[in-house]
């Protein structure tokens, strides 16, 4: 890439030297707001399905406004809020809380918009063009700055005065305008190589689902006989295979409910979050209670167990299971879920692991809980889920082809996300060379424009 002739210092550590003729100015000096909004008076009790959109922190991303958590205020609401209206041309930042830095620039295309205290707007004059700053933001030395100038206790708040005396590059509004444009065109090439990474990765995961699919419910032999399960969602199965519901195989137990003062010290505690982000429990979880010895008897945590999530907002969030490969010790588990305990040697927890969580079962959950408002699995549901039940010695050779296609799969995905992790470090980097000079591109852009 070329460089310009000559640089000098920019007199900033993180911006270092920047080419000669241009100049770092204070951020005040070339906008003409720096504020944020309010939440309306009345809080979420003024929210509502349709109307004019409060953006809020959660909204704002680098790569464009996140809409499906969005909340939204009637006309005389949004009116009310005069100073925190949105206009096109606005920079939005995010000012509080873990999304720290995250911006976006606001188009026609947004329309009429709000939003609430822990937003910035960032109102260019026409000293700046909108897209140049908000990718002087999006830079590593944008970002610097707002890690540096970050208050309070938890380090994750920007005041507006710091704001006011952020450095920026400044150059002719032709350059700015070129820069950004460049960037435009440069980081849509490689968000749309990052998409269609992330698409590959999405299908490697349908990959892995149809594999245990298949292994769980008709084995690795393609020569089995096969027989008619009488099921219609699991159709056909090897002959040899027997299949029992649930309740002739082991034992359903409902975890522990107490108050709160209950939890936080004392022994490992079992939750929902564990069951449901794994598909084999964490041998060391994070939770703690203050159980009894009963309780421990009681609510106790085997190898082989089988815990299923047992309450959510969706159902499609019910009947998540997850198997313990290992004793937890002195262990209990949360109220939200449900243990199955087998009481006899029929299943092997490789086996379970795997078909417990399989995504064919989320057919019998959902179709025999479609009428409720809030789901929650019940013990008598649960104890009617179909069990196949290979002979032991075939569970093990299920298990062993599992584990080994999906760590080849698992190869696969991790070698993607390392192209996505090195694009988007790819395009941060070309962000933070171009917004300082330390890369020229602006007679790229007018060769393009000649072409």
């Amino acid at each position: 890439m070329e460089r310009y002739e000559k640089y000098k210092d920019s007199g900033v550590e993180w911006i270092g030297e920047i080419p000669e003729g241009w100049r770092v100015k204070k951020l005040k000096y070339v906008v003409s707001k720096i504020g944020s909004g309010v939440t309306p008076k009345g809080g979420a009790n003024v929210y509502q399905l349709r109307g004019v959109p409060l953006l809020r922190s959660q909204n704002i991303h680098f790569d464009g406004l996140k809409m499906d958590d969005v909340a939204y205020i009637d006309e005389d609401v949004h009116e009310s809020m005069v100073n925190s209206k949105v206009q096109p041309g606005d920079v939005l930042l995010n000012i509080t809380g873990a999304s720290i830095g995250r911006c976006f620039y606001a188009d026609n295309m947004l329309g009429e918009a709000n939003v609430n205290q822990h937003v910035c707007i960032v109102r260019p004059t026409n000293k700046i063009a909108t897209s140049y700053l908000y990718f002087f933001f999006r830079s590593d030395f944008g970002q610097k700055q707002i890690d540096v100038e970050q208050t309070g206790s938890g380090r994750e708040g920007l005041n507006f005065e710091a704001l006011n005396n952020f450095l920026i590059p400044y150059i002719p509004l032709t350059e700015q305008t070129a820069i950004a444009n460049y960037l435009d065109r440069k980081t849509a090439e490689i968000d749309a190589l990052i998409a269609q990474k992330e698409r590959l990765i999405a299908l490697y995961e349908e990959e892995k689902a149809a594999i245990i699919n298949q292994a769980v419910t008709q084995g690795i032999d393609p020569n089995a006989k096969l027989k008619d399960s009488g099921i219609d969602w699991l159709g056909e199965i090897p002959q040899h295979w027997e299949i029992k519901r649930l309740r002739y195989i082991g034992s359903c137990q409902n975890g522990i409910s107490q108050s709160a003062d209950y939890f936080g010290q004392g022994f490992p505690f079992v939750s929902y979050g564990d069951v449901y982000k794994n598909i084999v429990l964490p041998k060391n979880v994070d939770g703690l209670a203050n159980s009894t010895e009963s309780d421990r008897n009681n609510y106790s945590v085997f190898k082989g167990d089988v815990f299923f999530t047992r309450t959510s907002e969706t159902i499609e969030e019910i009947g998540i299971a997850s198997t313990c490969s290992k004793t937890i010790k002195d262990a209990v588990f949360s109220g939200f879920l449900i243990r199955f305990r087998a009481s006899s040697n029929d299943l092997f927890d490789g086996f379970s692991k795997y078909y417990f969580r399989a995504s064919i079962h989320r057919i019998f959950f959902v179709k025999e809980m479609n009428l409720v408002t809030r789901a929650s699995l019940s013990q008598e549901l649960l104890k009617k889920l179909p069990v196949l039940l290979p002979p032991i010695q075939e569970q093990i050779e299920i298990n062993k082809y599992i584990e080994i296609e999906i760590a080849r799969i698992d190869a696969k995905i991790a070698k993607t996300q390392r192209i996505i992790e090195l694009q988007k470090e790819y395009r941060t980097a070309l962000i933070s060379e171009v917004v300082t000079g330390k890369i020229k591109v602006s007679h790229l852009v007018d060769k393009e424009i000649a072409q």
